[in-house]
């Protein structure tokens, strides 16, 4: 990839949703939706740098889908690990 994955790191943090947000960073700062990647096709005019930069940034997207998927499957699981279902009546008496 040419220069830092930062740039596609900010990218990607501000224009995912938070839940604490109801939004995107990106929307909270700019007050619109973030502007869509174009999805690269066969049909998409180029040049060998831009396309060139199109695969790279789809090779980039897929890595961050894949890694955000293993986090997740790795957080369920610790979640499942450790979870104990408990149950509870009103008027029972409980440790918090």
């Amino acid at each position: 990839m040419h220069g830092s994955t930062e740039p596609w790191a900010e990218f990607c943090y501000n224009t995912y949703y938070h839940s604490a947000l109801r939004t995107t960073p990106f929307q909270v700062v700019y007050g619109r939706s973030p502007p869509p990647l174009i999805p690269r096709t066969a049909k998409t005019p180029s040049t060998a740098t831009v396309d060139g930069l199109k695969q790279e940034r789809d090779a980039f997207l897929n890595d961050v889908h894949e890694r955000l998927l293993q986090a997740q499957q790795y957080a369920k699981k610790h979640y499942d690990d450790n979870h104990c279902h408990m149950e509870f009546n009103i008027g029972d008496w409980v440790w918090l």
